[in-house]
């Protein structure tokens, strides 16, 4: 009841004895932020400064009626804001309470006033309002549990992609930066050809699980310095598709992207890459790009096989693959961010 009694009450009525009156009753009963006005144009400043939790408005007013003042008092308010109208009227027509009720109006006061019935009606509409705020609290605390709920869901499937990417990596990178490299360059690239914000976060976070496939291929093959025979680069190939086979089966859209990266990050543009020889734009584009993100980030850096390309090299050598390895616009795409300088190491 307290609340209820602090509540902001705004009169607009432009007859100084009805607003004396009303002023009277409302404070006999114990409320005690009252205001008021007899000047509708006054009411935008005044709605500002007051932030009324119920307004009393006459009908009948010179310049602008009831319904006029009411619109205005509702488009200051918001759409969303539970603001009770309560209408002052001695007109009681079946034909203006219909006008009054499709403008908006919460409940009728008949002039002359009821003491009793002013007060009551103003109890209940303001007691409406509070149920209106407080399940608007509700819903505002629901809604933040979610988001951060789902925030937190997010952060989980990101960190189990990013753990899932080491551990493929882990037994020839035990740094672990190998994926998360190709991951920001591939990224980095999708932005440079025009993708959609959603679509280049997309494919940062599918990227470093290309690899994972290559959990099922033995240590003799995997780290083998030099060369493969023939026979070893055969199973070594296989990792393409052990890869999309762990995750070509979710339901998760990024696993999917990430299941067809691994499966064609190892196609060619000219069609003599693996494990499908697909060629040209019959390669997913995702897998284009990852490609070209992982074998400058596995050239530049040292394993225990091989040393370090110097990026001038690594340059050179993607030049020299263009329209043949690699799509020729994601090698531009790719020069470009290099001549800007966003590589990195």
């Amino acid at each position: 009841m307290e609340d209820i009694l602090n509540a902001n009450v705004f009169i607009v009525d432009d007859q100084e004895h009805n607003v004396s009156l009303l002023e009277r009753i409302l404070g006999r009963a114990g409320f005690s932020n009252i205001h008021s006005s007899m000047d509708p144009q006054r009411i935008p400043s005044m709605m500002d400064a007051i932030e009324p939790d119920i307004v009393l408005l006459d009908m009948h007013m010179p310049g602008m009626d009831g319904l006029q003042v009411m619109k205005l008092i509702r488009d200051r308010a918001g759409a969303d804001a539970y603001l009770p109208i309560m209408m002052l009227t001695a007109d009681v027509t079946p034909e203006l309470k219909k006008q009054g009720l499709q403008a908006g109006v919460n409940d009728f006061l008949t002039k002359p006033f009821d003491r009793i019935e002013v007060v009551l009606r103003i109890n209940n509409l303001l007691k409406t309002r509070q149920l209106h705020i407080q399940l608007q609290q509700h819903k505002n605390t629901l809604e933040q549990r979610v988001r951060e709920r789902t925030q937190e869901l997010q952060k989980s499937k990101l960190e189990i992609l990013q753990l899932l990417g080491r551990a493929a990596e882990y037994r020839d990178d035990i740094t672990g930066r190998h994926t998360v490299r190709v991951g920001e360059l591939a990224g980095l690239i999708a932005g440079r050809m025009g993708m959609s914000e959603e679509d280049v976060e997309t494919i940062r976070m599918a990227a470093p699980l290309h690899d994972i496939g290559k959990i099922g291929i033995p240590d003799e093959i995997l780290l083998k310095p030099g060369r493969y025979e023939p026979h070893e680069f055969e199973r070594m190939k296989v990792h393409t598709a052990i890869g999309a086979s762990i995750m070509s089966e979710s339901s998760f859209a990024l696993l999917k992207l990430a299941a067809a990266i691994a499966r064609s990050h190892h196609e060619k543009w000219d069609g003599t890459g693996y494990p499908d020889g697909l060629r040209g734009e019959d390669i997913p584009l995702p897998a284009r790009i990852v490609a070209l993100a992982d074998y400058y980030d596995a050239l530049t850096h040292e394993r225990p096989y091989k040393r370090a390309w110097t990026p001038e090299e690594t340059i050179a050598e993607i030049k020299r693959q263009r329209g043949q390895h690699f799509d020729p616009e994601v090698v531009n795409a790719f020069l470009q961010l290099y001549e800007d300088g966003r590589l990195g190491g």
